[in-house]
């Protein structure tokens, strides 16, 4: 686990170390946004397929490079969790994770690895977030749930308390998911659903109250 740090072990990672965000697009922007905010070392975007040599005036850098980089710390920028996963997987530098300075995170919840938390999140007590997670814009995670690793919790979502999200599940805009739900992996839950009974695995889900309609 690599939160909560204290705040000086934070502005080490963020100052000592030579970071690269891999992913050139909207997503990597924001969280470039919170490094530079937060004063870290932050030396450029890798991307697979470079659209410019440069973004918001850090350097682009193919992939294929990236074998000459001197890298110490990278975040994967991707909000696919299928290819952050396959990323994540061939990947061999150490990743970090980018909390917003305005999200509010409690002390004893933890978050693992290449995760990232956007601005104005709210995590309560003793929730565990796993590696490669994203938490996006305003989202809510009450105390007790357990979010696994390459979830995408999408802006303004509300995950209410004891909830189990399995790997590689998308959570769409505005969800809200009662307390004590579990929610299988590699799901889809529609924007604006409301989830009510378990999901298994697989499941694509819509609606208020939520249905199935697909695996």
């Amino acid at each position: 686990m690599v939160f909560p740090l204290k705040d000086k072990q934070q502005w080490n990672i963020l100052k000592e170390n030579k970071m690269y965000i891999f992913g050139a697009s909207g997503h990597g922007k924001v969280i470039a946004n919170i490094l530079l905010t937060k004063k870290g070392n932050l030396k450029g975007f890798i991307d697979d397929n470079p659209k410019s040599s440069t973004l918001i005036g850090l350097p682009v850098i193919s992939s294929k490079e990236i074998e000459n980089l001197e890298i110490e710390k990278i975040i994967i920028a991707i909000g696919d969790n299928t290819i952050r996963k396959s990323v994540a997987e061939k990947i061999k530098s150490d990743f970090f994770s980018v909390i917003h300075p305005s999200a509010i995170v409690c002390k004893t919840a933890k978050i693992n690895i290449g995760s990232v938390v956007f601005a104005a999140v709210v995590i309560n007590s003793d929730a565990v977030i796993g590696s490669h997670v994203i938490i996006n814009t305003g989202a809510i995670i009450e105390h007790d749930c357990v979010i696994e690793d390459f979830v995408h919790i999408s802006p303004n979502v509300a995950v209410a308390d004891g909830v189990h999200i399995g790997e590689g599940t998308h959570i769409g805009i505005g969800a809200c998911i009662i307390p004590g739900i579990k929610i299988g992996k590699w799901c889809t839950i529609g924007a604006g659903s409301v989830i009510i009974r378990d999901v298994p695995d697989g499941a694509t889900v819509v609606g208020n109250p939520g249905k199935i309609i697909k695996y």
